[in-house]
């Protein structure tokens, strides 16, 4: 099983970008995903979730507002759209799949994380 994280690049503060995610070797429509993301010299934090269906999302409040997390079960495909950049979103930025399916409630912690993407990394620059 992997996933496939890209659409990471340098961009200036303000700008926008669009993180895919695609899960290869098996559907993970059953289970909870995420985005973490950990910066230099910190550790890995949560950024965004999504339920199965994609009925429920959850941001953390760095990123309220301004990040739009999006699902497509059909395609195993994981998304984050990122408006409004700025220069502390800078971070290697990480999808991620729950460790049981149909929970979601634990999603915001990396110790239930069962399946990390390789990262893919994000620079903003003023």
């Amino acid at each position: 099983v992997q996933l496939q994280a890209s659409g990471g690049g340098l961009v200036r503060a303000g700008d926008s970008l669009s993180l895919s995610c695609v899960a290869v070797g098996r559907t993970f429509s059953n289970y909870a995903m995420a985005w973490f993301r950990q910066a230099p010299g910190k550790e890995r934090e949560f950024v965004a979730s999504i339920r199965w269906r994609g009925d429920g999302k959850d941001y953390a409040d760095s990123v309220k507002g301004r990040f739009t997390i999006s699902r497509d079960n059909a395609k195993n495909t994981l998304s984050l759209l990122m408006n409004n950049l700025k220069l502390e979103d800078s971070a290697v930025y990480y999808c991620a799949v729950g460790g049981r399916p149909y929970v979601y409630s634990d999603i915001r912690r990396s110790s239930f994380i069962h399946h990390w993407g390789q990262g893919t990394l994000v620079t903003v620059s003023s």
